[in-house]
């Protein structure tokens, strides 16, 4: 069972838009996910485009890759060097905790990470 930051069970994070490295709604990560998409975040427009202006834009639909496009308020797996990048630049999206996989705190401070917390 994977574990979240919080040390509990890993809980969803995004069936619309369905999210995830292996696209099944959860942050889980394993093999093969060198970017370490842990963190469930809600993103916001700053966040987007702050990602865009870093070379991943999310906002634009990829049909061929099963990507509809991220707006405002999508719930989707982030991974954590971008957040973590984010917070540094002051453009971090708030985090769903207790969706977010706990190898996020391999690049991420749970303080921070709490401060940015959305209330569940």
């Amino acid at each position: 069972m994977a574990k979240n930051v919080l040390g509990t069970e890993l809980t969803g994070c995004s069936d619309q838009p369905l999210t995830g490295y292996f696209r099944d709604g959860n942050c889980s990560t394993g093999e093969g996910d060198t970017g370490v998409h842990a963190v469930c975040a809600e993103v916001t427009e700053e966040f987007l485009t702050f990602s865009a202006a870093r070379g991943n834009d999310l906002s634009t639909p990829h049909p061929e890759w099963h990507f509809p496009g991220l707006k405002p308020g999508d719930r989707w797996c982030l991974c954590a060097p971008r957040w973590q990048e984010a917070f540094q630049a002051g453009m971090a999206p708030a985090v769903v905790l207790s969706a977010t996989h706990m190898l996020a705190l391999e690049f991420c401070n749970l303080e921070d990470l709490r401060a940015h917390a959305v209330k569940e």
